[in-house]
């Protein structure tokens, strides 16, 4: 990223040659969203959609979900219409074809086109809405067949772990792809852009910390967690989350930390690995935040009609991020398709991802974490530490 800024701004020239570079990795992004979301949200209702697993406890924890990330999305949506970070960056709308229709429409239309008349089509098109609601009714099918839709089922979690490898090596080019993005960003508009992808940051940090305290603060006098032990439990996972950006390297952690706060097994088991698809409530308070960004930083005015349309969407698809670095861009690629904002703004934000990503991976761990613990209340345990963990 340093890198990157100093090339921009004193080789300006050479900074805008290297905008193929970065153009690259979002191209390489894109190739990720249709089989990832169909692999991950097909086999994410079928595991948990069995007859077991969807009882009492499934329930309460769908329920718990929604409700949070919800606050996350509306929370991210008024912090970025309050602070409007993206205004005055004058991002290019080159990205987006004349020839495409506007996100502007009637609600008749609208519920018309969420439904899709080809998978395939709705893939090739990057109509990320359409396939998400093929793979809720996929999905579900699986699980009513139940014994004979597990080979299909198995299919897709190899297809799941493949495409999770697939991000891990797409990954890999993020360096490459910020400093080329930073080059071409400060090469092209000058050293004042960082401005506000500072203000962008600051409002992120901002909003998540309001999340924390008053959301999360909320839960946890309303459900009467014992908040010292919370606390001092989540507390190694969370650094670890926050180091590597990445709250998939910090479950194992989790798992036993939080069944020796006190949660007992076959909840936390559930819940946990669950709330990675269904509850990361940092990824979607961002993707609500940085989508509407990059409609203020092209000067697309955004009705309300619109950015409702917009968490709605996002109330679907941030349910299959892959737990891996940066893998909310693929997420936010798709959303920008949808509503036809510039792909460019994958690159302006790109520069400072990390920092960014760093905070909402952390605070993804700690809700889920916190998800467990309202479950194991919600069905009557009094969250006292085990025993043995006592002695």
């Amino acid at each position: 990223m340093a890198a990157g800024i100093a090339a921009g701004h004193f080789f300006p020239e050479f900074g805008k040659q290297l905008s193929p570079v970065s153009n690259i990795f979002i191209r390489m992004i894109k190739s990720i969203i249709a089989p990832l979301l169909f692999a991950t949200l097909v086999v994410g209702i079928a595991g948990s959609g069995s007859a077991k697993a969807m009882g009492r406890i499934g329930l309460k924890s769908i329920i718990y979900f929604e409700i949070v990330t919800t606050a996350a999305l509306f929370l991210g949506l008024g912090a970025v219409n309050l602070i409007r970070p993206g205004a005055g960056l004058s991002l290019e709308k080159a990205a987006v074809d004349p020839n495409l229709p506007q996100a502007k429409a009637s609600l008749s239309s609208i519920l018309e086109h969420t439904f899709p008349s080809s998978i395939f089509d709705a893939m090739a098109k990057g109509e990320v809405l359409q396939m998400v609601v093929f793979c809720f009714l996929f999905g579900t099918a699986c699980t009513m067949l139940g014994a004979k839709a597990e080979p299909v089922v198995r299919f897709l979690q190899s297809l799941a772990d493949i495409m999770f490898e697939y991000t891990k090596y797409v990954m890999y080019l993020a360096p490459f792809g910020v400093g080329a993005a930073m080059a071409a960003v400060v090469g092209s508009k000058g050293i004042g852009v960082l401005i506000g992808l500072g203000k962008l940051i600051l409002t992120l940090y901002g909003a998540l910390l309001v999340f924390v305290v008053c959301v999360l603060g909320a839960v946890i006098v309303i459900c009467k967690i014992p908040l010292k032990r919370f606390v001092h439990w989540v507390r190694d996972p969370y650094v670890l989350a926050f180091s590597t950006a990445s709250s998939e390297a910090a479950l194992p952690m989790a798992l036993e930390n939080m069944e020796k706060f006190g949660v007992p097994r076959h909840i936390v088991s559930f819940v946990l690995p669950t709330g990675y698809s269904f509850n990361l409530d940092g990824t979607t308070l961002y993707l609500s935040l940085a989508s509407v960004f990059v409609a203020q930083a092209a000067g697309v005015n955004l009705s309300f009609a619109d950015q409702i349309m917009m968490m709605l969407t996002l109330m679907l698809t941030s349910k299959g991020v892959a737990a891996v670095p940066r893998a909310s861009l693929v997420i936010l690629a798709g959303t920008l398709s949808t509503f036809h904002l510039p792909m460019e703004g994958i690159a302006l934000l790109l520069g400072v991802d990390t920092l960014m990503d760093m905070a909402r991976t952390s605070v993804n761990l700690l809700g889920n974490c916190l998800a467990s613990a309202v479950v194991a209340r919600w069905e009557g345990y009094d969250l006292k530490a085990p025993e043995a963990v006592e002695s």
